[in-house]
């Protein structure tokens, strides 16, 4: 990923037209609203770890007789809490009495742990994407928020966002539903129209929208390496969705990376 480009991806959506401001993007004023908080997923955004996830997830439900694929937990799961994906399943499977949510949550944490302690990763050029940022910043995942602040400490990005910490865990609703991102925008005192999200998954680019926030559809990940269902996940949402101020951002053909996103209409 190319810091710069995700930089000007998110400018674009402040609609900025004033070619002398020498302010970084995120600072200028727009015609409509300015970029006051800028909202990142952690899970595929910030971190490389969308693989990660999903390799814990079909590991643990095997043990608890679940069947899925990698490729079903990374288009059907991605940006979901473990607690939604398990009532998802049970619901699927009819299984609702085989399964402790908060047990087999702690199991799926320690999994997780160990993956994260050997293979996690900082999505490349993030640290560059984040200085180029003037505006606020903050962190809104699925994940529980010690799993948020164990995976941010490992990439070296905790520092960056704390205390402006976001968990799922203290919402009614997770993601698809708007709740999360309202709650830290709330907690941020900005209006959510003048947000931009940086997500990578359905259930995160619905819930920006749903908020009536502006978003970037992320896919620089190596859970969305070209050719492949997750590359385009964020991409055919947007559309589906007919967002007029989305921008995508898609994996180049280096290692990797993404190029400069596309404007949909």
């Amino acid at each position: 990923m190319d810091g710069r480009s995700l930089s000007c991806r998110i400018a674009a959506l402040s609609h900025s037209g004033n070619r002398n401001d020498t302010r970084k993007p995120f600072a200028r004023e727009s015609a409509g609203h300015s970029v006051d908080l800028v909202i990142f997923d952690c899970d595929g955004v910030l971190v490389d770890s969308e693989l990660l996830g999903a390799e814990a997830d079909v590991a643990c439900l095997a043990d608890e007789g679940f069947v899925i694929t990698l490729q079903e937990s990374l288009d059907r799961y991605s940006g979901m809490s473990v607690a939604d994906m398990v009532r998802d399943l049970q619901k699927r499977y009819g299984q609702s009495s085989s399964l402790d949510v908060s047990k087999f949550e702690r199991k799926h944490q320690r999994v997780m742990g160990r993956l994260i302690a050997e293979h996690l990763q900082m999505i490349p050029g993030i640290s560059q994407a984040l200085d180029a940022i003037a505006c606020r910043i903050c962190v809104a995942s699925s994940g529980t928020k010690d799993r948020i602040r164990s995976i941010l400490k490992k990439a070296g990005l905790f520092e960056r966002f704390h205390p402006h910490i976001f968990s799922a865990g203290v919402v009614a609703r997770g993601k698809p539903f708007p709740d999360l991102f309202l709650h830290a925008a709330a907690q941020m005192r900005v209006d959510p129209r003048r947000c931009v999200v940086v997500e990578d998954s359905i259930p995160g680019v619905t819930a920006a929208v749903a908020a009536n926030m502006r978003v970037i559809g992320f896919a620089g990940g190596s859970h969305c390496r070209a050719g492949t269902a997750s590359s385009t996940v964020c991409r055919n949402c947007c559309r589906r969705l007919r967002l007029r101020k989305a921008v995508v951002h898609r994996p180049s053909d280096e290692p990797r990376a993404a190029a400069a996103g596309a404007t949909l209409n």
